[in-house]
C-alpha cells in the first residue's frame, strides 16, 4: 500500500469547489429513475444517459469524481471512447462501486447487512485496472421502533472497515458509506444519536482492521429529520447538529467528508452543505458525493430524446456548480434564482 498516493487521491476527490457524482445507480434503481421520465431502461439508453453527464464540460469543472456502476466502467460511449477516458479526460476521476446491494441480516427482523466481501480482493486488482481509484461501500442503516440494534450496527461497521482494508491493500481509496437512512417518522435529535453511534462504530472497526484515515473519505448522512416527522428541523439546525456530530466522531486524519444527498430535494441538499461549511474552522473538507440531488433536473430535461442534450447537460451544470458553491460556503438561494 502507497499511503501518500492514496492520500493524494483523497485529497483530489474532496478538492475545493468540487464534489462526487454518484452515477453507481443499480439496475433496479435506474430502472425506476427512467420510467419516471417514461425512457426504457436499455444498456444504451443508461450509457447515452451517463455519458451526457460525463460530457459536460461546464458541469464536470465542479465534479472530482464519479462513481461508476459495474456495467458503466466497462461500457464505451457512442464514439467508441470508454467511459473512464471520457472522465479522465475531463479531470475527474474515475470510482466503482463494489457492494453487491443488502440481504436481511439473521436473527434482526427490519434490518440488512450489506454483502459482497467474497471476492472483493480479486475484482478490486480488474478494477484498478480499468481506471478506477476509489471505490464504495454502502451500508443501511434504519430507524424504528426498536432498531437499529447494536448487532446491526457492529455487524454493519465491521463489513465497512474489511470492504476499507481490502481496497487500500489494491492501492484504491475507500468511500465509507455508513448511511442512516432518513425513510421514518423520527426527529432531528434521534437521527443524531443514530449516527453518532454508527460513526463511532465505524471508526474503531477501522482501527481494529487496521485502516490509515489519511487514505478514505467518509460518506455519512446528515442529521436530519425524518421524512415522515410532524416538524422537520431548519437549515441552519441540521448544519450545527451535523458539524457537532462529526467532530464527536470523524478523527481529524480523515481527508474529507462528502455527504450523501438521502432522498433531500436538490435544493435542500445544496443548502445544507453551504451552511456547514459557513460555520468554518474545520479540520476535514466538506463537500457532496450526490446521485439523485444532481441527477433529477438532467433526467427530467433529457427524458430519452437526442434533441435534449443540451438542455439535459445545462441542468447538471446548473446543480453541480451551485453545490460546488456550497462545498466552499459561497451559494446562496438568489444564485439559484438567477440562473433560474
Amino acid at each position: 500500500m502507497n499511503l501518500a498516493e492514496l492520500n493524494k487521491v483523497a485529497a483530489a476527490m474532496v478538492a475545493p469547489g468540487r464534489g462526487i457524482l454518484a452515477a453507481d445507480e443499480s439496475s433496479g434503481t435506474i430502472k425506476k429513475r427512467f420510467d419516471a421520465i417514461g425512457v426504457e431502461s436499455t444498456e444504451d439508453n443508461r450509457r447515452d444517459y451517463r455519458e451526457l453527464m460525463f460530457r459536460s464540460a461546464e458541469g464536470m469543472k465542479s465534479i472530482s469524481g464519479v462513481i461508476l456502476y459495474d456495467e458503466t466502467i466497462w461500457q464505451k460511449a457512442k464514439d467508441g471512447t470508454p467511459l473512464v477516458e471520457i472522465i479522465k479526460r475531463a479531470g475527474s476521476i474515475p470510482g466503482i462501486k463494489v457492494d453487491e446491494g443488502t440481504k436481511p441480516l439473521p436473527n434482526c427482523p427490519g434490518e440488512l447487512i450489506t454483502v459482497g466481501l467474497d471476492k472483493l480482493a480479486d475484482r478490486l486488482p480488474k478494477y484498478y485496472e480499468q481506471g478506477a481509484r476509489f471505490a464504495k461501500w454502502r451500508a443501511v442503516i434504519d430507524i424504528a421502533p426498536g432498531i437499529p440494534s447494536y448487532t446491526s450496527i457492529h455487524t454493519n461497521a465491521h463489513a465497512l472497515a474489511r470492504y476499507a482494508a481490502l481496497c487500500q491493500a489494491a492501492q484504491i481509496v475507500p468511500i465509507v458509506e455508513p448511511e442512516v437512512l432518513m425513510d421514518g417518522d423520527h426527529d432531528i435529535g434521534r437521527c443524531f444519536e443514530v449516527t453518532e453511534f454508527m460513526l463511532k462504530e465505524t471508526f474503531q472497526q477501522l482501527y481494529y482492521q487496521r485502516v490509515p484515515l489519511e487514505g478514505i473519505v467518509l460518506k455519512p448522512n446528515m442529521a436530519i429529520s425524518g421524512k415522515k416527522a410532524a416538524k422537520r428541523a431548519g437549515v441552519q439546525e441540521v448544519a450545527e447538529k451535523t458539524v457537532k456530530m462529526l467532530k464527536a466522531c470523524v478523527p481529524g486524519a480523515v481527508p474529507g467528508i462528502a455527504f450523501l444527498s438521502g432522498g433531500q430535494s436538490d435544493e435542500e441538499a445544496t443548502a445544507h452543505l453551504d451552511a456547514m461549511n459557513k460555520i468554518g474552522g474545520l479540520p476535514w473538507k466538506l463537500t457532496f458525493s450526490y446521485g439523485r440531488a444532481l441527477q433529477a433536473a438532467p433526467q427530467k430535461a433529457w427524458s430519452g430524446k437526442t434533441a435534449n442534450v443540451t438542455a439535459a447537460q445545462a441542468a447538471f451544470a446548473h446543480r453541480a456548480k451551485m453545490n460546488g458553491l456550497a462545498s466552499q460556503g459561497r451559494w446562496s438561494a438568489d444564485q439559484e434564482k438567477k440562473a433560474a
